[in-house]
């Protein structure tokens, strides 16, 4: 390279031209070591090899020396995003923003940002404006349609896959998310090319994961659901392979949640005691959103969505070693720690997200595992842990598409394990509600939801300390946007179609039935 060069390095890094990058950039910080674009680049290299904290320290130290390119702040909020950081994600997409220009790539780089971080008001216009400049990227209608979904704009959800796939028919993930977005039926479903696709993507096991979901989405709002679940087990057939779900690791992990009631409690030193953020957890896909939407409707609720937030507090302030953020030895380590330092941390970290609220919800489903902990570092939090029937619960995880991008629901690929998951789930309720405050911990059913709403968000209301607001039972008139599947069911009133779904399914869920035992009965 006769000169190091943001464009130049970029294309290079295009190229996969690693090596040769890299000796230009630290051959420019010896002539000048506040040389931004090989800090800059160097960040880049650190990133696409995985090095996601590096990349991070890389990003920030150029844009300490050359705050007026979008560059550098833009690559940083989508690396902290990568690692689950979404508050400063959001604020250095802030920066960027301020100075990114008509970069219509920038521009995508940094909506996707806001997208994941749940402010998708912040997204939408960054998307538009990438558009507007580049008018034959699919993927970006594609990022333009999630959001519009996201916040209940159906219409440009559906206009935006639609303008993606005439870019790119073969555009698996555009295809899987219109399908997903209304009922299909006899005379107006994408079948035929769906299952061409399908057959064309034979050893792509993300494209079969998603248009085989679509398939068996389709054949289930045909009413065909024996053809359903078997689409559903031809999808996952790849990932399974990939992406084995471990259970002797899961088994530890759900052994040493237990413990976290177990360690020093330091209440009295928190400072954070009188601060009551709302946490609702339990497995995903049985109500946790619908119960979000409910108390998210009142005056004094702000739903953040679903927060990596305490993980990555529980993480950060453990001595281990492990690449995993939820693991039996993170879990170890915090038996031990005062967590008065946790509770103020993720009060500050969330301040803003409240939007000036009292109470602020938190609907990661997978705190179901950090319940005692959140309990010693959040004194006054509240707790509500979503249940549903066995049999429901475990055929909604199976039929949900999850990113794979993270092993957290690598159970969800065979049913063997979901129902394996599901009873150290049941057991470790068990062990929070009899070793956790019954003022602070409580558990809901969503089958009494459906049938006794107005008793259960009255019941829902006490338990965090609300007044009754009749907009509770008008919850899907809530515009708030919703960054989960059910960003469709939640905007419509309640239904009582889902309660007891497993039964359509025929033989095909004995051997579900067979290795829940008695669970299945409740």
């Amino acid at each position: 390279m006769k000169k190091l060069t943001l464009d130049s390095g970029l294309r290079l890094l295009a190229q996969q031209n690693f090596k040769q990058v890299h000796t230009a950039c630290i051959e420019a910080i010896k002539v000048d070591v506040k040389n931004p674009v090989a800090y800059f680049l160097l960040g880049v290299i650190a990133s696409e090899h995985g090095n996601h904290d590096k990349a991070v320290e890389l990003y920030t130290t150029a844009e300490s020396f050359d705050a007026n390119e979008p560059y550098y702040p833009a690559y940083l909020a989508k690396t902290l995003s990568t690692l689950r950081k979404q508050n400063d994600a959001r604020i250095a997409a802030g920066r960027a923003t301020a100075i990114v220009g008509d970069n219509a790539y920038l521009l995508d780089t940094i909506a996707v940002v806001y997208s994941r971080a749940g402010f998708h008001e912040d997204a939408i216009p960054l998307f538009k404006r990438a558009i507007a400049l580049v008018h034959d990227q699919a993927n970006m209608h594609y990022n333009l349609g999630a959001s519009a979904q996201f916040i209940g704009d159906f219409g440009l959800a559906l206009d935006s896959y639609n303008a993606a796939l005439q870019l790119d028919p073969s555009f698996y993930r555009a295809w899987a998310s219109l399908v997903y977005l209304g009922k299909q039926s006899a005379n107006d479903n994408s079948l035929p090319t769906l299952i061409k696709l399908f057959k064309q993507n034979d050893s792509n096991s993300d494209a079969k994961l998603q248009l085989g979901h679509a398939i068996a989405k389709t054949y289930e709002d045909l009413g065909d659901h024996e053809q359903s679940i078997s689409w559903l087990l031809r999808a996952k057939e790849g990932k399974r392979t990939e992406l084995r779900y471990d259970r002797l690791s899961g088994a530890e992990t759900f052994r040493e949640a237990k413990g976290t009631t177990q360690g020093d409690n330091h209440q009295s030193q928190n400072a954070a005691t009188q601060d009551s953020p709302i946490f609702v957890v339990g497995l995903p896909r049985t109500g946790t959103t619908l119960v979000d939407r409910i108390l998210s409707s009142h005056s004094r609720v702000t739903s953040a969505g679903e927060l990596n937030v305490f993980a990555e507090l529980i993480k950060g302030e453990s001595g281990t070693l492990s690449n995993l953020i939820l693991d039996a030895e993170t879990l170890r380590d915090a038996q031990r720690n005062d967590l008065s330092h946790t509770g103020r941390e993720y009060i500050e970290r969330t301040r803003e997200l409240a939007r000036g609220k009292p109470f602020l919800l938190d609907k990661m489903p997978l705190n179901f595992f950090y319940a005692g902990l959140i309990h010693r570092a959040l004194p006054n939090a509240r707790i509500i842990a979503l249940r549903r029937g066995a049999m429901d619960s475990c055929l909604s995880n199976f039929r949900q598409l999850f990113s794979t991008q993270y092993s957290f629901y690598n159970y969800t690929f065979d049913l063997d394990d979901v129902a394996w998951f599901y009873q150290r789930f049941d057991n470790l309720m068990a062990h929070w509600r009899s070793s956790l405050p019954s003022d602070r911990f409580t558990e809901v059913h969503y089958e009494d939801i459906v049938f006794d709403q107005e008793n259960q968000t009255h019941r829902l209301l006490d338990f965090c300390g609300l007044d009754w607001e009749e907009a509770c039972m008008n919850f899907h008139e809530n515009e708030a946007p919703v960054s989960t599947a059910s960003s469709v069911q939640v905007r419509q009133p309640l239904y009582s179609g889902s309660i007891d779904r497993w039964k359509k399914y025929g033989d095909k869920v004995n051997d579900l039935r067979a290795a829940l035992g008695v669970l299945s009965e409740g």
